[in-house]
């Protein structure tokens, strides 16, 4: 694996282990943006929070790199509605700052980026 490959690896689970910790520290702004036919928003939120750490840490680790690596994939597409939601109802990204629509859209094709980047990992390395 070549050194900028795995740099990014490390970036990718800094960034997954943040995200999910922040399921626990920010849980009202998350279970804004769940979707309204979703049934227990907090527990899906406790949920996502917990498979977002250890798929971060997973995905370092070199016997489950690839598993990792799907696993975020799947829950990429998974939370996917939230960020629908969001748009639809113009949530704001922060509870303290006023909706923006255009950060709010771009976040849409910004998980086909972070898909296409765990896919990168689903791959034998060379």
């Amino acid at each position: 694996m070549t050194r900028l490959k795995r740099g990014l690896q490390w970036l990718m689970a800094i960034f997954y282990v943040s995200a999910g910790i922040s399921h626990f520290v920010n849980t009202d702004f998350f279970v804004r943006i769940v979707p309204d036919y979703l049934p227990f928003p907090l527990a899906l939120v406790y949920v996502s929070g917990v498979c977002e750490v250890a798929l971060g840490v997973l995905v370092v680790v070199p016997a489950t790199t690839r598993w990792a690596a799907w696993g975020i994939i799947a829950l990429l597409i998974a939370v996917f509605p939230a960020n629908i939601h969001m748009v639809v109802h113009n949530i704001p990204l922060r509870p303290d700052a006023a909706p923006n629509p255009l950060a709010l859209w771009l976040r849409l094709p910004l998980q086909g980026v972070l898909i296409a980047w765990a896919w990168w990992y689903t791959r034998p390395s060379t």
